[in-house]
């Protein structure tokens, strides 16, 4: 069989690299992993197995130790077959178990909702990952994998499992530093999210390759021969730009193929730091430097451990191109990241040095434990999985103290980002700032380089802004703002939960003593980790959990206790009929199918604009039918809160042909941004049906955009190329 010979080669690759490698537990591992999958197939229809041996060999390649292999190769057992984790453990002992268990999705709650279960499986992962990062690498192989295998599932699947991967995945491959890892899931994200586009770039790029080839291999053999004369021994190749970044920066800077200067590129692998700046220094002479494309990520390294020299030079016949300049050690923790460190933390204990090793370590996971911090205040699991997005996107910004310290914050961040970064008492404090020695207001977009000095209160009674928390980028400062908010205004959100509750309680026809019992209101306390009635009446007059989604757990309960009784009996009738509703669907002319309602007329609201791909709710209007709004509508949340009139709907396709959307635009005062914007449209050939701007006191232009669409990717075109014009600060969609 064909993976049983794939196996071999694996031990194979093990003996060759290390001949003291036991890998009698590896064969262990494979036997039970064979034996449990064995009646299970994959998508292609090949043996299950295959899987979990190509994840096992993909981490031997990355030069990772026994126990993540093992665990690799084990990673679906407990998930997907009968073995138990006591078993395991049993079996293989502490170490590979918790390596499964952490890569290994929670079950099913019946009271959760998938969006619920997923905000729960990313916290395990993180949870496990901040302990031992060989979780972490272990899932992203186990993902990549399954992307490179993505043609044997439906269209839905894809597009489901690819947006996934690029909103998760490839962000957190990232600020780990697995360069390789992450730029092979974009490009098959690409692949499948964006088929044309990318299919068109492949052809594009194709056709040129020989020529490419060619100018690479005549640059690479005059820079060979000028390090040989200068006795420096280096390691020299042709870097392929990825499909995906290329398209990433046609989007933004709104340029064509040709326009691309890092479109070729080389790297210089060298043994010494010091080589690294003589091997820049004779390619400076050799070719002329393209100003402002110089950038020495040894001395400031990113967040993610990445060093390297990077410079854009005009090379021969006016070309353009692009070289990285690294030792071997930074060209390893470029390519697998974090998973290059991961062994100090072992040699921490003993030997010489180990201690630094190990504290160095524990600086590379520093960010992942703040980011737990930030995120233990997020009961609302929505919340959760949107703010570890957030955190996830690749973009940063460096700003500095006025002593000189950098502060590493996410792109458009502003000074109130930067005040709770340095501490949260100077951003509770804080009312106003200067940036780079000027006055700014508190939304103002902070840039690389910016000095800034924040302003505080000496009042003892001054706290933060509520409005602060659309104003915010990053979720330090938005956790930092609720736990004042928590804890300052505790009693008045107490006393606005009684009230909330006591009024769905009354719109639902229960009274207090039916629902709110202490033996039910203790696992709801569990599940969203309160020690308190009281901590719950908290967050919800906060408005961080809806009082409806809590007395729905509660009314469930109530129908369990009260099984068999003629009151039950009246209940089951009522739910029956429902279910009935319920499995007749209509299609609206807006393309939406409501749940449990038939013929009934469907609109799309004018308020928040949704199109195809919006996650989207229904509400039930008087007279007028079901108007469907965004999930994230400000309307919604006040309207469930007022009136139970909210129902399920769902996008069923496209039947209409066009949608409109608004778009809010924000940026530096300049003459020539709506012909720019105009133009942009133009060539996208969308109907544009309004647009307005004007400008503020702060000389800010601001700029609301009306236009007609097919779908979302037209959308999501229009807004990367909008982002890409210089002196925009910020675009996003409208909600009236």
């Amino acid at each position: 069989m064909e993976y049983v010979a794939q196996f071999e080669n694996l031990k194979q690759y093990l003996k060759e690299k290390n001949a003291d490698n036991d890998i009698s537990i590896l064969e262990k591992a494979f036997e039970l992993a064979d034996s449990m999958h064995q009646e299970q197939k994959r998508k292609s229809g090949e043996p299950f197995i295959i899987h979990p041996v190509a994840v096992a060999t993909m981490l031997a390649e990355m030069d990772m130790d026994m126990p993540s292999i093992v665990a690799g190769m084990l990673h679906d057992v407990i998930e997907d077959t009968s073995v138990t984790t006591d078993e395991m453990r049993e079996m293989f002992g502490q170490e590979i178990t918790y390596l499964v268990d952490g890569v290994t999705k929670l079950k099913r709650i019946p009271t959760s909702t998938k969006e619920e279960l997923q905000a729960e499986n990313l916290r395990k992962m993180f949870l496990s990952m901040a302990s031992d990062i060989r979780v972490i690498v272990i899932k992203l192989v186990d993902r990549l994998h399954n992307m490179r295998t993505l043609q044997y599932m439906n269209t839905d699947s894809q597009i489901t499992k690819a947006r996934e991967t690029l909103e998760i995945y490839t962000p957190l491959a990232h600020r780990l530093g697995m360069t390789k890892i992450k730029w092979e899931l974009e490009d098959l994200c690409f692949k499948y999210l964006e088929p044309e586009y990318y299919n068109s770039l492949v052809a594009q790029i194709t056709q040129r390759r020989d020529q490419q080839e060619a100018y690479i291999k005549k640059v690479l053999d005059a820079i060979r021969g000028r390090l040989d004369e200068a006795k420096i021994k280096a390691f020299l190749d042709g870097r392929p730009k990825h499909f995906y970044s290329i398209h990433k920066k046609m989007i933004a800077q709104n340029k064509a193929l040709n326009q691309i200067y890092d479109l070729l590129a080389i790297r210089v692998i060298v043994d010494t730091v010091q080589e690294c700046y003589t091997v820049l220094g004779i390619i400076h002479e050799m070719y002329t430097p393209m100003p402002g494309r110089f950038k020495d990520y040894i001395a400031m390294p990113k967040p993610n451990m990445y060093q390297s020299l990077h410079t854009t030079l005009i090379g021969p016949d006016g070309q353009p191109f692009e070289a990285q300049i690294r030792t071997w050690e930074m060209h390893k923790t470029a390519e697998i990241g974090i998973a290059a460190h991961w062994k100090y933390k072992e040699k921490g204990s003993s030997g010489r040095g180990g201690n630094e090793k190990t504290s160095e370590y524990d600086g590379k996971l520093e960010w992942v434990r703040n980011l737990l911090d930030n995120q233990k205040e997020i009961e609302d699991p929505n919340e959760f999985a949107q703010t570890f997005k957030m955190d996830l996107f690749t973009d940063e910004v460096f700003v500095f103290t006025p002593k000189g310290d950098v502060k590493c914050l996410p792109k458009g961040s502003t000074p109130i980002d930067f005040a709770y970064a340095i501490h949260s008492a100077v951003g509770n404090k804080m009312v106003g700032a200067r940036v780079n020695g000027e006055i700014k207001p508190l939304n103002h977009k902070l840039r690389t380089g910016d000095f800034v000095e924040i302003i505080t209160s000496q009042s003892q009674n001054h706290g933060p802004s509520r409005d602060w928390l659309s104003i915010v980028k990053s979720s330090e400062a938005k956790s930092k703002i609720r736990q004042w908010f928590k804890k300052e205004c505790r009693d008045e959100n107490i006393e606005r939960g009684r009230e909330v509750i006591d009024r769905e309680l009354k719109k639902q026809g229960y009274k207090y003593e039916q629902l709110i019992r202490n033996e039910w209101l203790e696992p709801i306390l569990k599940k969203y980790r309160f020690s308190s009635y009281e901590d719950l009446l908290n967050v919800i007059g906060f408005g961080e959990i809806s009082a409806q989604k809590i007395i729905n757990i509660l009314k469930e309960e109530y129908i369990k206790s009260i099984s068999g009784s003629k009151e039950a009996e009246l209940l089951a009738k009522i739910d029956s009929a429902k279910n009935k509703k319920e499995k007749q669907k209509h299609t609206s002319d807006n393309g939406i199918i409501v749940n449990g309602q038939n013929n009934c007329l469907v609109r799309l609201s004018r308020c928040c604009n949704p199109v195809p791909g919006d996650s989207i709710v229904g509400y039930i209007t008087r007279g007028r039918g079901v108007s469907v709004h965004r999930t994230d509508c400000p309307n919604v949340v006040s309207m469930s809160e007022t009136e139970n009139r909210i129902i399920d709907v769902r996008w069923a396709g496209k039947s209409r042909s066009t949608y409109i959307v608004d778009i809010s635009i924000q940026a530096v005062d300049n003459s020539n941004l709506l012909l720019q914007i105009a133009k942009l449209i133009a060539e996208l050939k969308l109907p544009m049906k309004a647009i307005n701007a004007r400008t503020t006191r702060d000389n800010y232009e601001l700029i609301d955009l009306t236009i007609e669409i097919t779908d979302r990717s037209e959308l999501d075109r229009l807004v990367k190329k909008i982002s890409g014009l210089e002196n925009v600060l910020d675009v996003s969609r409208t909600v009236k």
